[in-house]
C-alpha cells in the first residue's frame, strides 16, 4: 500500500515537472502499436513504444515534405 502511494506521487511530481513534448504522430502511432501488441501475445507495452518511434518518424517525414513543397513553390514564384 505504501509503495502505491509512494509510486503514485512520484508519478504525479515527474509529470508535473516534465517539459512539454512534442508528440505529434507518438500518440497516434502508440494507441495503434499498444492494440496491435495486446492482441498479438500481450506485448501492448512494447507495441505502444514500437508505435510512438514509427508514428513519430513519419510524422517528421510528412512535416519535411511540405516543408520541400512550400519551399518548391516560393522558388518557383
Amino acid at each position: 500500500m505504501k509503495f502505491t502511494a509512494i509510486a503514485a506521487v512520484l508519478a504525479a511530481c515527474l509529470a508535473v515537472a516534465a517539459p512539454a513534448a512534442n508528440a505529434k504522430g507518438c500518440l497516434k502511432g502508440a494507441a495503434v502499436g499498444g492494440t496491435a501488441g495486446h492482441f498479438a501475445h500481450h506485448h501492448g507495452l512494447l507495441g505502444a513504444a514500437a508505435g510512438c518511434v514509427i508514428g513519430r518518424h513519419r510524422a517528421n517525414q510528412k512535416e519535411a515534405q511540405q516543408a520541400q513543397a512550400q519551399q518548391t513553390q516560393h522558388v518557383s514564384r
